[in-house]
């Protein structure tokens, strides 16, 4: 009987370390992502499985993507806490870290090198005609202009800016028509059938189209181009604890091959950390202290 109560006190002492070991960072015992929808949502959360196994594993807790209709819904969910991480537009970032400046970018990818965005952190925004339409600026006066989200780096923020200066007007008093189509892919699908005469989008989504066979390279006039933008950064929750933050960025930043799957899907090389000082000085663009 006592080597029964001896084998039974050992197995719950076993038992209660094994729990300790395994217990998970500070309490938490899922992680919720949410991603910016440039795209398909469907596709969206596809290309983001590998980087969600990878954090599965890692973590050793479930990591799950929720789902976002819009930029501005992303940026409500990492204010409030609603997701541990969000995947955000540069100017997107900076309004949710406006709102809560404990809200801390960490990671961004680096980018192959493609048709129509130079190779590294970076990309640029495009305005763009179809080859047989406008074929430079000026012609575009009064005309349809799609735009992406009012809180997308490429598809609004910058044009606002930048294109603004380089035409002496706002975009509203150059351009006929100025509509918000949700995502640089519906941008580029509304110009390809021909519901708007041009297009700011952001070069990397041109190039995914390129590399989808949706387009060739003579598809398309490029009649501007922004100044390089560093590239979308990952943030993390200003609630998330310090603990949880490592394991992550560890998993993230610390082991390409595990990634190499997500890597293929964005058509990017690496994964990069980065921090708020690459992303404030866009805060001037944005006419914000």
């Amino acid at each position: 009987m006592l080597t029964v109560k001896l084998f039974l006190v050992g197995l719950l002492a076993w038992l209660c370390a094994g729990a300790a070991v395994a217990a998970p960072a500070c309490g938490q015992h899922s992680l919720r992502i949410a991603v910016v929808p440039q795209k398909n949502m469907d596709t969206l959360v596809r290309e983001q499985r590998p980087l969600v196994e990878r954090l599965t594993q890692a973590l050793g807790m479930p990591v799950e993507i929720v789902p976002a209709s819009s930029y501005e819904s992303v940026v409500d969910a990492i204010v409030s806490g609603g997701v541990d991480i969000a995947w955000l537009g540069p100017a997107a970032y900076l309004l949710a870290y406006q709102r809560d400046p404990r809200i801390e970018p960490f990671a961004t990818l680096t980018m192959s090198h493609g048709y129509f965005t130079p190779p590294g952190p970076h990309y640029q925004a495009l305005l763009l005609t179809l080859k047989g339409g406008a074929s430079h600026i000026e012609a575009l006066r009064g005309l349809g202009v799609a735009l992406t989200d009012p809180a997308s780096t490429s598809g609004s923020v910058v044009p606002n800016a930048e294109f603004s200066a380089r035409v002496s007007q706002p975009l509203g008093q150059f351009f006929g028509s100025v509509v918000y189509s949700g995502s640089h892919d519906k941008s580029l699908d509304a110009l390809l059938a021909h519901k708007v005469d041009a297009a700011f989008v952001a070069s990397e989504r041109v190039d995914a189209y390129l590399d989808s066979g949706r387009i060739d390279r003579n598809t398309f006039n490029v009649l501007w181009r922004s100044q390089p933008i560093f590239y979308d950064p990952y943030v993390f929750s200003g609630r998330l604890c310090p603990a949880l933050k490592a394991k992550v960025r560890s998993a993230m930043l610390s082991d390409p091959q595990g990634l190499a799957g997500f890597f293929a899907s964005q058509q990017a090389t690496a994964m990069v950390p980065v921090s708020h000082a690459d992303y404030a000085p866009l805060l001037k663009i944005m006419g914000r202290p």
